[in-house]
């Protein structure tokens, strides 16, 4: 064989080589991120094939199913949604032509049967039809509900959380608007078009805002676990004050002298925490931050396109860790270089982790998994996604946002719970101080001294409206409904 054709020879080998290489590592290795994504029609197409399982509320309705369409080979399954609008943000949606969104997309495997491939071969062995595994939700259809008639009832669009604090379970989701999976096939393209005033946008966590004095709880928390502070430290409460050459007020100029933490909190002191944001600073401030769970998506079963994540963002929307006014942050607001933005979800989950003690739970939409002979396959097991502070610091948090309701700016709530004592904190978020259009805020837990639910509400804008008015009476009848059942 003369020396060209060898070349050659050689030459194809490496071409096939690189080849099966490339195919192999598209075809395996990056198998399950190609099935993963949401555009991917193929697994979508042998799914139909495959009775998909449920998807249920932690109380046993039916949130999706699966219908059989056709006889024979031409037999398919096509999803259905009984409850229609009331979980299209947490559950999405499964179409062959659509792709796919929430658990729908992240717990694909499981509803189709494919996380087992042992009991798949089996079912092709004997014959059998495989099926999937229903999936329960944490999700309560009431409580689902409950936040629904809430916000149906307001001026703007917003966004309920409800989390259980000692085991993580969402039990309610709620944004508005909201969407009808049922009518994704039609109506699809018109609710992209809509972009995030469309109800396929889920505020309640993928909506970043500033949470204005809620995010009080992160600087106290910050100030008291570090060391950097205590309850009886003392600050200057007057109004205006200036901090990076801005003057800055408290609400409604209101004037306070030298006042402790607890008084700060209660009656939501602006001058008083952004000194205090100083003091902290912010390294320690950010550490804390991400403690609760900002600085990175939540650790929820939804897709991560399908989440946001809360920070400090600069005005080009990036996340920045130095530069911003650290005394403007810590009171929820912020500046040109640096504002704080949160989701409903993590302001829900900075409750949350109050109430258990200081200890964020990991965050779940999935109660347990039921294989098709109704045998559970996998349940809920609460785990620390992290240690947020010491149980000393959340207890003295929630004896100060406990006083936020008894005696400060959620006084008005404090009987909405029938006699059951709760902690909250009120938020106004200034968005347009020419027009008097602010974001109304409320995060809370109840009951204090023993935490079953951990809430956080908020809609996008009103005028001249405050949290403890607009979000507050949506917090406290979630909170109504699991600690009295309605």
């Amino acid at each position: 064989m003369n020396a060209p054709i060898v070349r050659l020879f050689i030459g194809v080998l490496v071409l096939f080589a690189l080849l099966v290489g490339f195919t192999s590592n598209w075809a395996v290795f990056d198998a399950d991120e190609l099935a993963a994504k949401s555009q991917n029609k193929r697994p979508l197409f042998e799914a139909q094939q495959i009775e998909r399982g449920k998807i249920l509320t932690a109380d046993g309705e039916v949130i999706a199913e699966s219908k059989p369409k056709g006889k024979g080979d031409q037999l398919r399954y096509v999803r259905r949604y009984p409850l229609g609008s009331l979980f299209g943000n947490p559950v999405g949606y499964s179409f062959l032509t659509e792709g796919q969104t929430g658990l729908e997309q992240t717990q694909q495997a499981v509803l189709t049967g494919e996380d087992n491939e042992f009991v798949s071969i089996l079912d092709q062995i004997r014959g059998r039809q495989q099926e999937g595994s229903n999936v329960v939700t944490t999700l309560d259809s009431g409580a689902q509900q409950l936040a629904v008639d809430q916000l149906d009832g307001q001026s703007a669009p917003g966004a309920i959380v409800a989390i259980e604090p000692d085991t993580g379970a969402v039990k309610a989701m709620v944004a508005t608007p909201g969407y009808d999976p049922n009518t994704i096939p039609t109506d699809k393209q018109q609710l992209l078009e809509g972009g995030q005033a469309s109800g396929l946008f889920n505020r309640s966590i993928q909506g970043i805002y500033p949470p204005g004095s809620t995010f009080k709880v992160v600087t106290a928390a910050a100030a008291l676990d570090s060391g950097a502070a205590d309850p009886d430290t003392t600050l200057d409460g007057s109004s205006p004050q200036t901090f990076s050459g801005v003057p800055l007020e408290n609400a409604g100029g209101e004037e306070f002298g030298d006042i402790d933490m607890r008084t700060a909190l209660t009656h939501s002191v602006n001058t008083y925490f952004a000194q205090l944001g100083e003091e902290v600073g912010t390294g320690t401030l950010l550490d804390y931050m991400e403690r609760f769970g900002f600085e990175k998506d939540p650790e929820v079963q939804l897709p991560d396109d399908q989440m946001a994540t809360s920070g400090v963002f600069n005005s080009n929307g990036k996340l920045v860790d130095e530069g911003f006014d650290v005394a403007r942050v810590a009171i929820g607001q912020g500046g040109a270089e640096g504002q704080i933005l949160a989701t409903p979800f993590q302001m829900a989950e900075v409750a949350a982790a109050i109430a258990n003690g200081g200890k964020l739970m990991r965050p779940s939409l999935v109660q347990e998994v039921k294989d098709p002979d109704g045998r559970t396959t996998s349940r809920l097991d609460p785990d620390v996604q992290s240690d947020v502070v010491s149980e000393d610091t959340a207890a003295e948090l929630t004896d100060m946002m406990t006083s936020v309701v008894d005696e400060g700016t959620a006084a008005a709530l404090a009987g909405d719970l029938g006699g059951v004592t709760f902690a909250g904190k009120t938020g106004t978020a200034e968005k347009n101080l020419d027009e008097r259009i602010n974001q109304p805020w409320f995060i809370g837990f109840a009951p204090a001294d023993d935490p079953q639910i951990a809430v956080a509400a908020t809609i996008e804008q009103c005028t001249g409206c405050f949290g403890g008015e607009v979000a507050g009476p949506m917090a406290t009848a979630m909170m109504n409904y699991f600690v009295n059942g309605g």
